[in-house]
């Protein structure tokens, strides 16, 4: 029954003390931190529920009386079997009495130790009972009175699947067992002759015991005690730690369910302070934002250098809707969290440098599914931008035109190699990919940021203290020193990340740190990933239905959070920035036009260059107008139930403003309006727009398509 079996031998043999109390297992699993303290116990044993073994000394004296005057009268007085409550018993037989029972807390032991001298549900034959008290004299000749009782609380049950004092005292009492009282005692002991019996019974079997131990002032008010002690059946232990639960289920996923089942107690790399912080950390933030429809959080913390995980929150708890669900490995769009993945790839191919311009204005790219045409979070154009403003400032367009020059495959496998979980082709993200359309979850991204801080070279977490687990991890180069290098020093340049976030924001740390933010689509995510010299932090904020937050971005929901965990793991610790790597080459840059100050700017062999100089065709000076609305390829379709009068399409070009002062809209050959921008009402079929110089010189032309009720069309020149 206690995995003895075994030890046994002959039926006859009892196994020694020592042999019962290190075959013990409880029915929990426990994890433990770093350094020896407890984090979370997960029940891993359903058929029973059963604490730790207790020693004798530290069970309640209260129980220890109570027990022996329901179950043992004369325990210290007798050498295993009580006989004058055996002729008692056998009399009241003999005379169709009562019954009472006889057997002595030893005999009971016995009974639990040999399967075959169990009590059966008609009870045990003569010859059983025989057997019984064998083995309870053996018992008591190899066995001190001291180890029989502790052994017999220890394994005997109390209530339904409640075995052992350990677990009675912690489920049905909320307490340890040696703070039990005189009333919880009594009622202990009753449970005993009757684990499941009626709480009437119980009652007057409890009122017994008190009056026998004289504390009979205890039975008032006894069956609202009872009441509440035994509807506390189902709760969770009193003690136990609820720090880390769905870290302790991603533990044990890791663990073979033999090494679950042998050892039950498992070190892991979490610390338990740090975990604590997280947790309140979260809670905050969580409390501070319930009005902008937020409900979870998710934060993981890693070691830069062993890849251990050292804090890991899967959910908000109990402000969470959903709170088993784990948030740190649930698949969520990553949003501009991506992007510094296709910035340091672009540097490592030379496609790009730090310095290069992008171009962050309207972008229509055709695809298999019509026009992909992105826009900046804050819907505006910053024209010409450096690459590094564009990724600190997380700029989406200048993104997007990075991802044409590598291809949406190339950028697929590059996040493969760092570990995301990447479910479908390059095709299928298609130029959306750059914004972060995939989804990854927390625990990954924040390893893969990890490749970032290492140099470039992405390895395996680890959930144990040392790095150590049970399949070897192995490094691979995903970028170079130098690009991964150069993508934190633009991730730490608060002048470069200025236009969007400013100087003074949640993402700047009294120390160096470099971090990202992202927010995907319909602000149903967002993130806030980043590193100092020695950490990895990454937050998700969130709701766990995955409904929409109202106006929360990266910088008010998640980066908070992880400002307080990055200040919270360097209050002590310092964090320097590392010199560049060789291979790079610092450089004084300066722009023509002053797009940019003048600054130091650092390059890969083979990209050094000291002046960028845009020609006058990129800028509007001087520029040949173009048709920027409508785009080419265009479908519109009329509404039959709107006005006519209230359907009106925008044209607008732009370019050199004084060619656009004199500028002419032809439409389908007719001249129709003049100047920068006009409305047309849109007239079903075909349509071809041009716009002409004042000299009439046709300057551009596109064709969309309109779909509709024929309507009257109205001129206007």
């Amino acid at each position: 029954m206690f995995g003895l079996l075994g030890l046994l031998g002959p039926a006859q043999a009892m196994p020694h003390y020592g042999q019962v109390k290190q075959a013990y297992r409880s029915s929990d699993w426990v994890l433990l931190d770093r350094h020896g303290e407890q984090l979370q116990v997960l029940r891993q044993d359903f058929s029973r529920r059963a604490g730790a073994w207790v020693p004798l000394e530290q069970i309640s004296p209260a129980l220890l009386q109570a027990v022996l005057a329901s179950e043992d009268k004369r325990y210290y007085d007798h050498g295993g079997v009580d006989w004058l409550a055996l002729a008692g018993a056998g009399w009241d037989s003999a005379v169709g009495s009562q019954l009472r029972g006889a057997s002595t807390i030893s005999m009971q032991l016995a009974g639990m130790l040999q399967e075959g001298l169990q009590r059966a549900a008609g009870g045990r034959t003569v010859m059983q009972k025989w057997q019984q008290i064998q083995a309870a004299r053996q018992l008591e000749g190899s066995w001190s009175k001291q180890q029989i009782l502790e052994a017999y609380l220890n394994l005997v049950s109390f209530r339904g699947e409640i075995q052992g004092v350990d677990a009675l005292s912690r489920v049905l009492f909320q307490k340890q067992a040696v703070a039990l009282t005189v009333r919880e005692s009594a009622l202990a002991a009753a449970l005993l002759r009757g684990p499941n019996a009626p709480q009437a019974v119980l009652r007057r079997r409890t009122c017994a015991l008190l009056l026998e131990v004289a504390r009979g002032e205890q039975c008032q008010g006894l069956a609202d005690f009872l009441s509440v002690t035994l509807a506390r059946h189902a709760q969770p232990a009193y003690g136990h730690a609820q720090l880390a639960p769905h870290f302790a289920r991603l533990v044990q996923q890791q663990l073979p369910a033999s090494v679950r089942t042998e050892d039950t107690e498992q070190v892991s790399s979490l610390d338990a302070a740090l975990q604590n912080h997280v947790k309140q950390s979260i809670r905050q933030q969580l409390l501070a934002l319930n009005q902008a429809y937020v409900q979870d959080a998710a934060a993981v913390v890693l070691a830069v250098e062993t890849g251990e995980i050292l804090a890991y929150v899967g959910s908000s708890s109990d402000l969470s809707q959903a709170s088993q669900v784990d948030h740190a490995v649930a698949l969520r769009q990553a949003g501009s969290t991506l992007k510094p993945f296709l910035y340091a790839q672009a540097l490592d191919q030379r496609r790009i440098s730090a310095a290069s311009l992008l171009h962050d204005a309207p972008l229509n790219l055709p695809t298999g599914n019509g026009l992909y045409v992105p826009q900046n979070y804050d819907k505006s154009f910053t024209g010409w931008v450096s690459a590094r403003t564009a990724l600190a400032s997380s700029l989406n367009i200048p993104a997007v035109r990075v991802l044409t020059l590598l291809g949406a495959q190339s950028m697929v496998d590059n996040l493969l190699a760092l570990g995301l979980p990447l479910k479908q082709s390059g095709q299928f993200y298609g130029y959306s990919l750059a914004l972060g359309s995939a989804d990854v979850d927390l625990l990954s991204l924040t390893n893969a940021y990890r490749a970032l801080a290492q140099g470039g070279q992405a390895s395996d977490w680890h959930w144990q203290r040392g790095g150590v687990t049970l399949s070897p991890s192995t490094s691979r180069s995903v970028y170079s020193p130098q690009a991964a290098w150069l993508i934190g020093d633009i991730l730490s340049d608060r002048q470069a990340r200025v236009h969007t976030f400013g100087l003074d924001s949640v993402l700047s740390t009294p120390f160096w740190s470099a971090v990202k933010t992202g927010t995907s689509k319909d602000m149903r995510d967002n993130w806030a990933i980043g590193w100092s010299e020695h950490y990895v932090v990454g937050v998700w904020v969130g709701n766990s239905s995955g409904a929409s937050m109202q106006d929360v971005s990266g910088v008010s929901g998640a980066a908070p959070i992880w400002h307080d965990i990055m200040r919270y793991l360097h209050a002590q610790l310092p964090s320097r920035a590392t010199a560049p790597p060789e291979g790079l080459h610092s450089v004084d840059i300066h722009y023509q036009p002053a797009l940019e100050a003048a600054r130091t700017e650092y390059f890969l062999t083979g990209t050094e260059q000291a002046e960028f100089v845009l020609p006058d065709s990129a800028t509007d000076a001087g520029a040949r107008p173009s048709i920027t609305r409508p785009v080419a390829g265009t479908i519109l379709a009329l509404d039959p139930d709107i006005p006519p009068a209230n359907q009106r399409l925008l044209l607008q070009a732009k370019g050199d403003p004084q060619q656009l002062q004199g500028l002419r809209w032809v439409i389908n050959g007719q001249l129709w309006a003049s100047g920068a921008q006009a409305w047309w009402p849109p007239q079903p079929g075909r349509q071809t727009i041009e716009i002409y110089s004042a000299q009439q010189q046709r300057l551009d032309t596109l064709t969309i398509e309109v779909r509709g009720a024929q309507r009257k069309e109205v001129r206007k020149h």
